[in-house]
């Protein structure tokens, strides 16, 4: 396998753990890095996540990469800052971490693969892609039931 196909993997693992997110959350692309023998996607998702809703949102993850047989590697259960870390059959690295203002990051870091050139991501993101933007603003996407009991303040979408 070369990075490309490491890559276009990682999509797949991606649009998998998002297909079973329901309700839907609207996310984009984070930045892909790459390093002489491996590939990392990122999709930062941009439905505010309610702190309420913050324990539903990991359990349907967890349950998920359970379900597709990854290892659970580690659960930070911290409040404020949860995370999950596991890994796939063949070797990725996959993770959900909830940063600042619960903003919900995906990771997916290959294993070690043969170099070669890494096109961007074909999957579509659901969200707006603030081109031209230095960083990915915060969460500012409302939705009915993974908004709920959040704030006015942010879900008028400042962020």
């Amino acid at each position: 396998m070369n990075m490309q196909e490491a890559a276009e993997h990682s999509d797949q693992i991606l649009d998998a753990v998002f297909a079973e997110i329901k309700p839907n959350v609207r996310w984009m692309h984070g930045p892909t890095t790459t390093n002489s023998c491996a590939v990392t996607r990122r999709r930062t998702v941009m439905t505010i996540v309610s702190a309420e809703r913050r324990g539903s949102f990991l359990g349907v993850v967890d349950r998920f990469w359970r379900k597709s047989g990854y290892r659970i590697k580690a659960i930070n259960k911290d409040v404020d800052v949860p995370a999950i870390f596991a890994q796939t059959q063949d070797g990725f690295g996959v993770s959900l971490i909830v940063a600042a203002e619960g903003q919900v990051h995906f990771d997916v870091d290959t294993p070690c693969v043969q170099e070669s050139e890494v096109a961007d991501s074909t999957s579509r993101a659901t969200a707006p892609t603030y081109e031209g933007m230095e960083h990915i603003p915060r969460p500012n996407i409302r939705d009915d039931f993974w908004s709920a009991g959040a704030s006015v303040a942010r879900s008028a979408g400042s962020p």
